[in-house]
């Protein structure tokens, strides 16, 4: 109950990455065990991440690029 209270929480104070990254560390718990701390940094790195690729997104699809960007390519032909 606390971990579906806490994924919850998360997505109400919108922080997606470490929602999904604390959903995923749950579900796949790592075979090391982690302390407080070093679980808690990891989560915290995921949602650094996340928003880091957010804004490339964002930056990609706002630039105005003679030619298309290698990841646009790269997805438009994995999404075939």
């Amino acid at each position: 109950m606390l971990n579906e209270q806490t994924l919850s929480t998360l997505n109400a104070l919108k922080l997606f990455g470490m929602a999904k990254s604390f959903s995923d560390k749950l579900s796949h718990p790592n075979p090391a065990d982690l302390s407080h701390q070093e679980f808690f940094g990891l989560i915290v790195q995921d949602e650094k991440t996340y928003r880091e690729n957010l804004r490339l997104k964002r930056l990609l699809a706002n630039a105005k690029l003679k030619q298309p960007s290698f990841f646009s390519v790269r997805q438009n032909r994995f999404n075939k």
